[in-house]
Parts: C-alpha cells; sequence; structure tokens
C-alpha cells in the first residue's frame, strides 16, 4: 500500500484543529487548508476503492460513488450553513455541475481515450440505458420542473413538492441499486461475463479493507470540516475574481470527482468501458439521488431557502446533453467521435458558467 493514503488523513484532522482553533481561516493557512481539502478528497476515494476491490464488481464501483457523494454533500450543507440565505442555490448549481462532469466530461474523456487507444469500445447496453433513463428521470423532476411550478416564486418547490422529490429521488437511486447489485447485476458486467483475472490485482486481506474503511471514515469528517472552514475564502476568492456565484458549485463538483475521474479514464485506457460506465453513471445517480434529499432535509432543518430550478440556457444544456448521451449509449459500442461531441458539450459548459 502506497504510504500517502496512510499519511494524509491523520494529517488532514490535524490541519482540522488548527483551523478551528485559528478561525477564521484565512492567508497562508486557507493555502494548506485546501491542500489538505484536495488530499483529504484524494484519500478519501482511494480508500472507497481498496473497499470497493475487496467487494468486486458492481459493488466496488457503488462504494465509490457513495464516498464522492459524501463529500459533495458535506461540502454543500456546510457552505450552506456558513453562507445563509445567500447559499439557496448552491446545491443547484453543484448538482447542475456534476450532472454536466459526469455525462459530457467524464464520459467524453473515456470514449476519446478508449477510442484513441482500442479504436471501439463496447459495454452492455441493458445497464447503460436505464441508467441513463433513471438521471434523465431525476434531473428533470429536481432541476426542470422547479423553474415551472406556481406554489412558490422564482425556480422553487414548495414544502409538500419538495419532499416529494426528495423521497422519489431516494426511491429511484434505492431502485438502481437493488437493480446493479442483486436483480440485473450481470446486465453491470463486462461483456462477456466477468473481468479476466489479470486486469486487477489481489483483492485486498480482510484486515487491509477495514483500515481501509476506518481512513475513509477519517477523511470525510476531515472534509466536511476543512469545507466549512475554508468556505468563506472560497466565496471570497470567486467575488474578487469576478467570477459568477455559479463557479463556487462547479469547483466543488470538479474537486470531488476528479479522483473518479481519473479512476473511470483509467479503465477505459485499459479496455475496460463497462467499468467506466457504472463509474460515470453511478456517480450521476447518487449525486442527485442522495444529495437532493440530503439538502432537501438540511434546508428544513436550517429553515433555510432552496433554489432548484435551472434558467433556460442550463436546460436547453441539459436536454442537448442527454439527446447526445442517447445516441452515444444506444449501440452499445463507441469511437473517439463520441467522445469529441461530448468534450465539446463540456467545454461549452464550462465557457457559459464563467460568462453567462
Amino acid at each position: 500500500m502506497s504510504r500517502w493514503p496512510l499519511a494524509v488523513p491523520p494529517a488532514a484532522l490535524a490541519l482540522l484543529a488548527v483551523a478551528i482553533v485559528a478561525a477564521p481561516v484565512g492567508g497562508a493557512l486557507a493555502v494548506v487548508c485546501g491542500l489538505g481539502l484536495v488530499g483529504a478528497v484524494l484519500a478519501a476515494v482511494h480508500h472507497a476503492e481498496v473497499v470497493a476491490h475487496r467487494l468486486g464488481e458492481p459493488l466496488g464501483t457503488l462504494v465509490l460513488a457513495l464516498a464522492v457523494t459524501v463529500i459533495e454533500v458535506a461540502l454543500i450543507v456546510s457552505m450552506m450553513m456558513a453562507g445563509g440565505a445567500g447559499k439557496a442555490a448552491l446545491a443547484r448549481d453543484t448538482v447542475f455541475a456534476a450532472l454536466m462532469i459526469v455525462v459530457n466530461g467524464i464520459l467524453g474523456l473515456c470514449l476519446l481515450v478508449g477510442g484513441l487507444r482500442h479504436r471501439e469500445q463496447t459495454f452492455r447496453t441493458e445497464g447503460a440505458g436505464p441508467a441513463l433513463a433513471a438521471l434523465l428521470a431525476l434531473a428533470t423532476l429536481t432541476l426542470v420542473l422547479p423553474t415551472f411550478t406556481t406554489s412558490t416564486a422564482g425556480p422553487t418547490y414548495s414544502a409538500p413538492q419538495l419532499v416529494f422529490a426528495a423521497v422519489v429521488s431516494a426511491a429511484l437511486w434505492g431502485m438502481f441499486v437493488f437493480v446493479q447489485t442483486v436483480r440485473h447485476r450481470d446486465y453491470f458486467l463486462p461483456p462477456g461475463g466477468e473481468a479476466a483475472p489479470d486486469v486487477h490485482a489481489p483483492p485486498p486481506t480482510a484486515l487491509r479493507a477495514w483500515l481501509a474503511f476506518g481512513l475513509l471514515v477519517a477523511s470525510l469528517v476531515a472534509v466536511v470540516g476543512l469545507g466549512k472552514a475554508l468556505s468563506p475564502s472560497i466565496e471570497a476568492g470567486v467575488r474578487a475574481a469576478g467570477a459568477p456565484d455559479a463557479v463556487i458549485g462547479v469547483a466543488i463538483s470538479l474537486i470531488v470527482l476528479l479522483p473518479e475521474t481519473t479512476a473511470a479514464v483509467r479503465a477505459a485506457h485499459a479496455n475496460r468501458l463497462q467499468t467506466s460506465m457504472n463509474l460515470a453513471l453511478g456517480s450521476g445517480l447518487a449525486s442527485i439521488g442522495l444529495t437532493i434529499p440530503a439538502v432537501a432535509v438540511a434546508s428544513f432543518v436550517m429553515d433555510r431557502p432552496l433554489v432548484l430550478g435551472l434558467d433556460t440556457k442550463e436546460m436547453v444544456l441539459t436536454a442537448l446533453s442527454f439527446a447526445v448521451a442517447t445516441i452515444t449509449l444506444g449501440t452499445g459500442r463507441t469511437h473517439v467521435m463520441q467522445g469529441a461531441v461530448h468534450l465539446v458539450l463540456f467545454a461549452t459548459f464550462l465557457l457559459f458558467t464563467l460568462v453567462p
């Protein structure tokens, strides 16, 4: 086992203690805590991968998606607590950014890298198709419909509507997990059955897996604390740069999805596109299916407003992304052209976030 994943969680917890004592965090300490936050995220996902390797596919990708989502929810809720009503749209911006990163960024990179190395790659449409359908339904229910409701002013849900959206989001995600891990587990395995035995290293021992689980929990605690401590500095930096507030949500999603992106691209490079699909679509479903219920509960508990609806430009980009993804995932075979199209859509998202 590499030494840095063992050292980072204790170091991040020590930084968190320093940040609590020295609050408010600023200057050089903010930079160091920022590096500690990124390190804790990387360490968390590394240890999640160790636990996932012990469990095997497709449970492995599920563990990784859950770890990433816990980090995302922790950062959103901590910044909501620190920012008050001014952070009403943070959850929407973060979930939308995660959706664009998953559907266009991760998927596009995997298809491009895999296509350049292997010309064509295959995956199971039986698993990818329903996952994309569930992702489309969740995105529409949580990010599009609030713009058109009339019970409340603005792109928001009323309390009963928000409760319904939270319940069905969790229910759809739970059904996907049941299908992926129990009822139709074979739909999420590589075409032809289990992966070849030489694709993966031998599974870790039970002791190593439990150690990784403990370090994963420590990393998540550090992420939650450092995210809350750094939220004022992040907001000040965005304002100083003259960037829109939506950039904060993009930054959160990029941080938490970077390790998962690396894992998915590495799998595509090794001609394991099915694993890449499981990672990308699974993280997208977890991002919406678990984040929306969590922030809904936080909104009720803290009595804070929650803006969910997208504007027209973002809805157009969402519709275009899903239309392209439907074509991409419809045949079970991919090549570089499909990856290029998704990456162009991702670049468009980044441009219009910075220059609305």
